[in-house]
């Protein structure tokens, strides 16, 4: 992917290609601080409770995985351009949790790039997502798709 964010369109996301995006730091206080507020689970806001739990110590929310793996693609794989929207997301995997202190790096793969039969002006991107930690483990995978605008005809 030649251009950057701000001038790429459909025509911009060659099937096959990825990209690499990271690193992502991710510590306890994050963890706690995001499940107090959306996921208060045991294993997610109490480290000593956590430490004698299945996990055997603190572990982060799949949600909070999920939204540091989406703000690294929204500042740099989506356009800003050209994004419309997201009709969803298929096949969502947490593959191994993600602890204090993990470094996550993610891979964005262009499954598919289909132009829109019944608007012209815009395709779909599917995109496979992988986020893997410091040790390059899988802790979480999903097929997200994307409307994005093609690019517009020269004057």
């Amino acid at each position: 992917m030649q251009t950057t964010r701000n001038e790429r369109y459909f025509e911009d996301y060659p099937v096959g290609e990825s990209f690499t995006y990271g690193p992502i730091f991710v510590s306890d206080e994050e963890i706690v601080r995001f499940a107090r507020e959306f996921d208060p689970q045991v294993k997610h806001v109490d480290p000593e409770r956590a430490r004698s739990g299945y996990f055997g110590g603190l572990i982060a929310s799949g949600w909070h995985t999920v939204c540091l793996v989406m703000r690294v693609l929204v500042d740099h794989y989506f356009s800003a351009v050209a994004d419309i929207a997201s009709p969803g997301v298929d096949e969502l995997r947490w593959s191994k949790p993600v602890r204090p202190g993990d470094v996550l790096h993610v891979r964005a793969t262009v499954l598919e790039a289909r132009p829109s039969r019944s608007k012209p002006d815009r395709g779909i991107v599917t995109t496979l997502v992988k986020a893997f930690n410091q040790d390059n483990e899988l802790v979480m995978s999903f097929k997200g798709m994307s409307l994005v605008l093609r690019r517009p005809a020269g004057p």
